[in-house]
């Protein structure tokens, strides 16, 4: 991304809220207090006549080619519909570590997956489950390994993670 701040692409479900382009709008104006040009999904303006199928696929297009222009990604990982993050976010933490993009994310979830989603265990004590009888992985993280793994977690919101990711950038140590 050319200009003198990083370009971070702003993955969400923030896209769903009621107010998305004022949250969005707000997103930015932390993100450029912490030093980076915040990137929303939104800021794309959709094409007018576009609808169903063509839309969808106009949007995947277009923040697709929003990450490509970033220099790095941070996720909201709280979950969303469920237990789990924004299955739309999730792609878009893949693409970007698909793309060599350091990938931030932040999530209020501090607790282990075995904490946040299992009922009881199976056959054997080791084996936790979730409500539908499908074993929950027990690696002690607040997220699916393919995200806690891939990613730069850090619990709290949007304020805590753009604070750390600016620390990391000036050298700062982890506090």
């Amino acid at each position: 991304m050319s200009g003198a701040r990083p370009g971070v692409y702003l993955a969400g479900f923030d896209v769903f809220l009621p107010d998305a382009a004022a949250h969005g709008e707000r997103l930015k104006a932390l993100a450029a207090r912490h030093g980076f040009d915040g990137l929303f999904p939104l800021d794309n303006q959709t094409p007018p006549g576009l609808a169903g199928a063509a839309l969808a696929q106009w949007i995947y297009r277009a923040n697709v080619a929003m990450i490509q222009r970033a220099d790095l990604v941070m996720a909201n990982l709280n979950p969303f519909r469920g237990a789990e993050p924004d299955s739309g976010t999730a792609f878009e933490v893949g693409y970007a570590i698909a793309c060599g993009k350091p990938v931030w994310a932040y999530t209020a979830q501090a607790d282990s997956l075995i904490a946040q989603v299992a009922v009881g265990t199976a056959d054997t004590p080791a084996r936790a489950i979730d409500a539908q009888g499908y074993t929950v992985e027990d690696f002690g993280l607040n997220l699916n390994l393919m995200l806690a793994c891939s990613a730069r977690v850090v619990i709290g919101d949007a304020a805590d993670c753009l604070a750390r990711m600016a620390a990391e950038r000036a050298g700062q140590p982890e506090g």
